[in-house]
């Protein structure tokens, strides 16, 4: 296993879709994974220490850990399945080791509330690690934010109908 951290969350210009970006600790590997709006926010919050004033989705994961004494020891990038990352949270309680599967999006802004590490299964890494310039980005805008809520707001039951 390799340990990564995030060093960027922000909107790929290509795909006009939130990516957040892993680098390897004491490398030069990167790691694009694409997320949704909402994972990315969460993330960039955690990175910026924002305590938003009632716990968003991960934070209330973190105090359920906490209140229930658990502890997590790490998070694992551990598969790629037909373009789809999964993550493992590797945790304790009561002694016992417990395996939760995970997106990676959750399982970064988990590892992020609760400052433990981060790693990515290193076949993982080589099969798709990128060069550092790779992903062309920019920073996530309260542009894209407000267009994103006004595209849910549009919404309708028929844009979900499968053919």
């Amino acid at each position: 296993m390799v340990e990564v951290k995030v060093v960027k969350v922000a909107i790929d210009v290509n795909t006009k879709m939130p990516v957040i970006i892993l680098k390897e600790k004491g490398g030069e590997k990167t790691l694009p994974i694409w997320v949704g709006l909402f994972e990315a926010q969460a993330i960039a919050l955690a990175l910026e220490n924002v305590k938003p004033p009632r716990p968003l989705t991960h934070d209330l994961a973190k105090m359920l850990i906490e209140k229930l004494q658990g502890e997590v020891d790490k998070v694992v990038i551990s598969d790629l399945v037909n373009n789809t990352f999964y993550a493992r949270i590797i945790m304790r309680r009561n002694g016992e080791n417990l395996e939760v599967d995970s997106r990676p999006s959750d399982a970064i802004a988990l590892a992020l509330r609760l400052k433990v590490p981060i790693f990515i299964d290193e076949a993982v890494l080589n099969k798709v690690a990128v060069g550092s310039k790779s992903v062309e980005t920019k920073p996530i805008g309260d542009e894209e934010v407000e267009d994103f809520k006004k595209r849910l707001r549009d919404l309708k039951p028929e844009d979900f109908e499968t053919s």
